[in-house]
């Protein structure tokens, strides 16, 4: 892999032609190390990739910087989406992955990039989860756009999450729906986190399809 991006892979003790894979997207302030821990059901059979942000951002990494409204910043947020889709279809061709079964998860800033990408990679991506993020309303306005509708998507939100209002995932919610995605969502009695019962689902999602 050439990719800029310092990344932690693991691959699947089960061998066939062509092999699924999950890439993993943390929130802000993580690195590569936080996410593999709610995809271990998944090790032996997938490819998983955990990348890590490419800003400094105490104690870990972020993907991409906000402005003072706290949205991100346009520049950078539209470089790193560039960077991660080079890093998908470079490792889609390096590891001849099962183009039926790729699957980007990300939560919170991670989320908000998962959800991009799921509008700009069209028919590179099966399904995407996002765990307590958004879609930027610059990527609805100004993104070129591919067809969402074979796309299934999981997404949820702690009720009450103090970093991101738990609305701004509805609102994900009706505008993929209005796309034409097949939209699993889910809310919890938490805040800015995973709960268990949220690993369950996402798990049970990412089985079933």
């Amino acid at each position: 892999m050439k990719s800029p991006f310092t990344y932690k892979h693991t691959a699947p003790q089960i061998t066939a032609e062509k092999q699924p894979a999950i890439f993993l997207l943390h929130g802000m302030g993580s690195n590569e190390a936080d996410l593999p821990q709610l995809v271990t059901e998944f090790e032996k059979t997938h490819h998983i990739f955990s990348l890590r942000g490419p800003i400094v951002f105490k104690p870990g990494y972020a993907f991409f910087t906000t402005d003072a409204e706290d949205k991100p910043d346009h520049d950078i947020f539209d470089k790193v989406v560039t960077y991660i889709q080079s890093f998908i279809d470079e490792a889609i061709e390096e590891f001849d992955l099962n183009l039926e079964h790729i699957y980007v998860l990300g939560f919170s800033q991670g989320a908000v990039l998962a959800q991009t990408l799921a509008l700009t990679m069209g028919g590179v991506l099966s399904g995407v989860v996002a765990l307590s993020g958004y879609l930027p309303d610059f990527v609805k306005d100004e993104y070129r756009k591919h067809p969402v509708a074979h796309l299934n998507i999981f997404i949820s939100h702690g009720d009450y999450d103090y970093v991101i209002p738990s609305q701004l995932s509805l609102e994900s919610k009706n505008y993929f729906e209005a796309q034409g995605a097949n939209v699993v969502f889910k809310t919890y009695k938490d805040g800015h986190g995973v709960t268990q019962e949220n690993l369950r689902d996402l798990i049970v999602f990412l089985k079933e399809n």
